[in-house]
C-alpha cells in the first residue's frame, strides 16, 4: 500500500509530534513554514493538513491552500473567525454562551450590556493562548477597537472547563477520547488530567455535538471542542479544527495517541477507538527548562520543543502516566518537591483532581 506524504502548514511543536507519530508506520510527515515567499516541491497525492489556522498569502501559503488535496478548507474558514464558528455553532444547536457581534462604535456598551453584567471581548480572528482578550463589566470602559474587530460573549459562572478530542475519516466513522479535565491560567492551558470519573450525559452530550460538527463540515482529522461545566452539563467554548494541546496526554496516556489519530484518518488507515492507560497528567512548561532528575520519577516523560525560552512561552510538556490515582498521586507528591515555585500551582491543581 502507498502511503500518501502528509505535509503541515506550520512547523512547530505540533508539526514535529506528528513527524514522531508517523516514523513508527513509514509515514512521511513534512511540516512547512507557510509564512516565506518560496516556492516548495509538493506532490500531486501529497496531503495537506495544519498545525496553524492563520497564515498569510505568501508563495509558500497560497501553495498549501491551492492545493487539490488541501483537508478541511471549509472548517478552517468557519473555525478561524469567531463569528463564523459562533454562527455555525448556533445554527447547529450546540449550547454556547450567549454572544454578540461588536460591530458599531457607537453602540458597543448597549452591546455588551445586553450579555449581563461581565463579558468576554475577543477578537474575531487570532487571539490565542489569552491574547485579543479583554474582561469587561458594566460601567467599565469600552475601547473603539473592539468594533467590527471583536465578539463578546457573556461570562458564565462554570465549575470547570473540559475538551473532547475526536477523530473523523472520510468514510465519516468517528472516534473520541474521554473528556479531559483543563486548568487555565490567564487565557493559557497550563494543565489537564485524563482518566478521572467523567458523568456520562457530558461524554455523550460531546460526542454527539462534536460529531455533528465535524459531520456538518465533512472533517478528516482530529479536531477539539473546549467546554465549560455549568449545572453538570457541557457549553461550548471554542473549536480547533487540529490536534490540540490538552490532548497532549494520549502520546502516553492512550494506546493510540491523537497525532497518529490525526494522521491515520488522513491517510485512510484504520481508525480504532484509542484504548486510556491508567490515568494521565499533562502540564506545559511555560517560558522554562525540565530538570533531568524528573526523570527518576515513576510515570514522568519530558516532551521538549527545542524553542529559545521566553516568558509564557510554551517550550514543552510534562506528562505523567500511572495505573490510577493513587500512584498517579505518588509520583505528582515527588514532582511536586522537585519543581521551581511557578510550576506547582499547576501539580497541586491536578493533585486536587485525583
Amino acid at each position: 500500500m502507498m502511503l500518501p506524504r502528509i505535509v503541515v502548514a506550520g512547523n512547530g511543536q505540533l508539526g514535529q509530534m506528528l513527524q514522531q507519530a508517523g516514523a513508527p508506520m513509514q509515514l512521511q510527515v513534512m511540516p512547512v513554514e507557510p509564512n516565506q515567499d518560496i516556492e516548495i516541491a509538493l506532490h500531486s497525492d501529497d496531503v495537506i493538513t495544519v498545525e496553524i489556522e492563520h497564515w498569510p498569502d505568501t508563495v509558500t501559503g497560497l501553495q498549501l491552500k491551492n492545493h487539490p488535496n488541501f483537508r478541511n478548507a471549509g472548517a478552517l474558514h468557519a473555525v478561524i473567525d469567531r463569528k463564523r464558528q459562533k454562527s455555525l455553532l448556533d445554527r447547529l444547536q450546540v449550547p454556547t454562551a450567549p454572544w454578540v457581534v461588536l460591530d458599531d462604535e457607537a453602540t458597543l456598551e448597549e452591546d455588551l450590556t445586553g450579555l449581563g453584567e461581565r463579558a468576554v471581548v475577543k477578537r474575531r480572528r487570532g487571539g490565542y493562548d489569552g491574547r485579543g482578550q479583554w474582561r469587561w463589566q458594566s460601567g467599565g470602559e469600552v475601547e473603539s477597537e473592539w468594533a467590527g474587530t471583536c465578539i463578546a460573549e457573556a461570562m458564565i459562572p462554570f465549575s470547570h472547563e473540559v475538551s473532547l478530542v475526536g477523530a473523523r475519516n472520510a468514510a465519516g466513522e468517528k472516534v473520541f477520547y474521554p473528556l479531559t479535565r483543563n486548568w487555565h491560567e490567564n487565557g493559557i492551558l497550563r494543565a489537564s488530567v485524563a482518566g478521572i470519573d467523567v458523568p456520562e450525559i457530558q461524554q455523550q452530550h460531546a460526542e454527539q455535538w462534536l460529531s455533528r460538527i465535524m459531520d456538518d463540515q465533512e472533517y478528516i482529522g482530529v479536531m477539539a471542542m473546549e467546554c465549560f461545566v455549568v449545572d453538570g452539563d457541557l457549553l461550548v467554548n471554542e473549536l480547533a479544527p487540529r490536534v490540540h494541546n490538552s490532548g497532549h496526554w494520549t502520546q502516553e496516556g492512550a494506546t493510540i495517541s491523537q497525532f497518529e489519530l490525526h494522521l491515520r484518518a488522513l491517510a485512510d488507515l484504520p481508525l480504532l477507538t484509542p484504548e486510556v492507560k491508567g490515568v494521565s497528567v499533562m502540564y506545559n512548561l511555560l517560558g522554562r527548562n525540565w530538570k533531568p532528575q524528573w526523570l527518576g520519577i515513576d510515570g514522568i516523560h519530558v516532551h521538549w520543543y527545542g524553542k529559545s525560552l521566553r516568558p509564557g512561552r510554551k517550550v514543552g510538556h510534562v506528562n505523567i502516566n500511572r495505573p490510577d490515582p493513587a500512584k498517579l498521586g505518588e509520583s505528582l507528591q515527588k514532582l511536586l518537591a522537585q519543581v521551581d515555585d511557578e510550576d506547582r500551582v499547576a501539580i497541586q491543581w491536578s493533585l486536587d483532581q485525583l
